[in-house]
């Protein structure tokens, strides 16, 4: 055990003077937003809104307080220091208040994805009925399994606001068994649109958010790529997102956070080595040491990619091109432009896990995309976000950011206020679109046929307006024309 100690020790001075010739490198460059809405110099430095010039922009930029309102830790603490707050995210424990219920979901292939549904500690009754108009939040945590303690507080902040969270675990995450040989490729959302599904089936009366934390926004990217419309959510937001995956997998990370990465994942996939021999080189699964070639041990042969060569590591020619070939597959920007939702980022420039921002935030995407905006702070690690007020009993930074009924929580952090913000907007967004849409209609109907007379003729029945479903996609999004504008 003390070898174990002194082993970790010796990893995190690693990372934090790693970390700390990252951020100096990444404080120097400014980056590019000529056309960020955001422009108030106080806040400038701190975080930024980029994005391109919309309707939806500006209306998030009139309601969304906690935009500019970013406060990080500064001066000698550990709260200021990007490591530090990211490892205490990732691995602290967290006590918290929220009890959760789980959901085994059977897919089409027999295998098994769990759905945990969190409700608060006091609440005797742990299911919710169907006819519950309360809003989805989905959370899809990060790749590798791991429930951080970030993922806890979003399900206890969500809760406080009203909505029902749902953790979504992968095959074989967080205890949920693995009943085939099969594993979930880093990209492939075709579980993760199973379980949509289901989630509409349940509750189909609430509207359908989601948060995806660090790598688990791959997930969330090509599953609303692959889509489009047909998504069934409002809105979603990633959190400390990696973008170009690829290359992080390749060179992304330092090698102590790498190595504690792979060490996970094999401890986690060791109780099934037995099964997964079948269709896996288990011997060169455990023997790896990087995140790519236990990547390609686990994806890249020729029993799951159509490898012409079973060899999992190698360098040779066939293993290069089935490790493009699954990137090709598995890319989460693959299909950025059918995104058909809007998606905010929550980024910081210190990140250590996602790298240096200049060359891994895709900054064309939130330039020339409309659906896609980048909240950007200077400082706050890999889902740390801390605060100079952390732990302080805060109320909202916008009295209508939450309902009347509900008192802010105790040390919210600061991106699951921006998050939920963000929600609220676009919902008011939507609905005020779908208002002014209705009264024209309503005007171009009564200014018609003879001064209305067809109108007042008629029965009822024929006038009386048919409530549509909220869950009909494209009648949400039939306000693009507005909100590109």
């Amino acid at each position: 055990m003390l070898e174990w100690l002194v082993v970790l020790c010796a990893a995190v001075l690693v990372a934090i003077l790693w970390s700390s010739s990252k951020v100096s490198d990444t404080e120097k460059r400014a980056p590019k937003e000529p056309d960020s809405p955001l422009k108030d110099d106080h806040h400038m430095r701190s975080v930024e809104l980029i994005c391109k010039p919309s309707a939806l922009a500006n209306y998030l930029l009139k309601n969304c307080a906690t935009f500019s309102n970013y406060s990080p830790c500064v001066g000698w603490t550990w709260r200021a220091n990007a490591v530090l707050q990211s490892l205490y995210e990732a691995c602290w424990s967290y006590r918290s208040p929220v009890h959760f219920v789980r959901d085994n979901l059977q897919l089409s292939d027999d295998g098994l994805v769990a759905l945990d549904w969190a409700f608060p500690s006091h609440q005797k009754r742990r299911r919710t009925s169907s006819h519950s108009t309360s809003p989805v939040l989905l959370i899809i945590p990060n790749s590798f399994g791991k429930i951080t303690r970030n993922v806890l507080q979003l399900c206890e902040t969500a809760l406080s606001h009203g909505y029902l969270p749902a953790v979504f675990n992968r095959r074989s995450h967080n205890g949920a068994p693995l009943t085939t040989v099969k594993l979930q490729q880093f990209g492939d959302p075709a579980d993760l649109r199973e379980a949509v599904r289901y989630i509409r089936y349940r509750q189909p009366a609430g509207k359908l958010y989601a948060v995806s934390e660090s790598t688990g926004s791959g997930l969330l990217l090509s599953y609303l790529g692959e889509c489009g419309s047909s998504s069934y959510m409002t809105a979603a937001v990633c959190l400390s997102p990696v973008f170009r995956c690829q290359s992080w997998f390749e060179n992304g990370l330092c090698w102590p956070m790498q190595w504690a990465l792979v060490l996970y994942q094999k401890m986690c996939l060791s109780r099934y080595r037995t099964s997964l021999s079948a269709t896996i080189h288990t011997d060169a699964l455990f023997s790896t040491t990087s995140l790519r070639s236990l990547e390609e041990v686990l994806f890249c042969q020729s029993e799951q990619v159509g490898c012409k060569s079973p060899t999992p590591t190698g360098t040779s020619g066939s293993t290069s091109a089935s490790w493009e070939a699954y990137w090709e597959r598995n890319e989460p920007l693959r299909d950025v432009d059918e995104v058909a939702i809007p998606v905010l980022s929550v980024c910081a420039q210190d990140d250590p896990v996602r790298g240096n921002t200049q060359s891994t935030v895709p900054w064309e995407l939130f330039e020339s995309n409309p659906h896609f905006f980048l909240l950007l702070t200077n400082r706050g690690g890999h889902c740390g976000f801390s605060t100079q007020c952390e732990g302080s009993s805060t109320g909202p930074a916008n009295p209508a950011a939450a309902p009347s009924s509900v008192t802010e929580i105790r040390g919210t952090n600061w991106s699951h206020r921006a998050l939920l913000e963000f929600f609220r907007a676009t919902t008011d967004f939507f609905a005020a679109e779908e208002r002014t849409k209705q009264l024209v209609a309503k005007r171009r109907v009564l200014g018609g046929g003879a001064g209305g007379r067809g109108f007042r003729h008629r029965s009822v029945s024929t006038c009386k307006r048919v409530p549509a479903c909220s869950h009909n996609i494209h009648a949400i999004y039939n306000w693009q024309r507005s909100y590109t504008r």
